[in-house]
């Protein structure tokens, strides 16, 4: 398969896997994962479903995630084809498929069977994996040929944090997804404070609901320390220069995002809109830590070399 057709393949795979990423979260904030009832894959024993929101919503999202699961099938055989069993582009397609079907499983058995809003939460952790491996091969595929730079050369230390905010990033995405699965967006009231207090009540929805706004704050702390490193580093990092520079202007507009979601609590329709937006900019954040901490593992070894 040409170059220039595989870099279209892996963007439309990487487009489609966004939509289902926002389908899916549109899902659980319309409260439409029983639009269907507990049939999968038909809708209520159709293969067209009655015309209710919740169906309508619930069916789209399995079209999307179908059509999507396809491209993904015909990618991971181009890159099969194309590139070795080493290579960057191969481990991502892999990683694309696996939590493609993973997920898939997942949302399957949440629709056959009750499912704990632990098991739920991890239903969005794995559609961002899936999202971000498809990003991380439309980079590769994307990236032209490098030029040996030996002046770039990462330290170890800064690796290690780069790797720790990455992991913690994904673990704070996880207790957002459980907010939302327990519905205990409403836990704490106002913004910043949470039911005008530093510290409520740490029990049932505001515990939970405090307890995000805890991991978002130390999100903050961990990325801003990250990306002060990473700015300071010499001007031929041009590149982690301006993934740190990424990196601490999502997390912002992460925390100022959420401000966004609590202050629309009662206000249905842009509160839908405020949730998507925040959804939105936690993937890319991810996704953008993610390619960081390949990036500086790989300019690491081309240091040490």
């Amino acid at each position: 398969m040409r170059p220039s057709t595989l870099r279209w393949l892996s963007a439309a795979t990487c487009a489609g896997m966004f939509i289902v990423l926002l389908a899916g979260a549109l899902v659980t904030k319309t409260g439409a994962g029983r639009g269907c009832g507990d049939d999968w894959p038909l809708c209520n024993g159709k293969f067209i479903p009655a015309y209710t929101l919740e169906s309508i919503i619930e069916y789209n999202h399995r079209a999307v995630t179908g059509v999507v699961g396809i491209l993904v099938v015909i990618t991971f055989i181009a890159i099969y084809k194309s590139y070795s069993r080493r290579s960057e582009a191969f481990v991502y397609a892999s990683g694309v498929l696996f939590f493609t079907v993973l997920q898939a499983i997942l949302g399957a058995m949440a629709v056959k069977w009750e499912q704990s809003s632990a098991v739920m939460a991890l239903h969005f952790g794995f559609s961002m994996l899936a999202l971000t491996f498809t990003l991380l091969l439309v980079a590769r595929i994307w990236r032209t040929q490098e030029k040996a730079n030996n002046k770039v050369a990462i330290r170890t230390g800064f690796m290690k944090l780069v790797w720790i905010t990455t992991i913690y990033s994904y673990i704070a995405v996880y207790i957002g997804a459980y907010v939302r699965h327990t519905d205990s967006s409403g836990g704490c009231t106002g913004w910043p404070l949470c039911n005008n207090e530093w510290i409520p009540e740490l029990s049932g929805a505001t515990g939970i609901a405090f307890l995000h706004r805890a991991a978002a704050l130390l999100l903050l702390v961990m990325v801003g320390w990250m990306s002060a490193q990473g700015l300071g580093l010499n001007r031929d990092a041009v590149e982690i220069r301006r993934l740190s520079a990424a990196s601490i202007t999502l997390v912002m507009l992460q925390i100022f995002s959420g401000g966004f979601v609590v202050t629309t609590l009662n206000m249905a329709n842009v509160y839908l809109f405020a949730s998507m937006l925040h959804t939105t900019i936690i993937a890319a954040l991810f996704a953008i830590l993610s390619y960081m901490s390949i990036r500086v593992w790989q300019l690491r070894d081309r240091g040490r070399q």
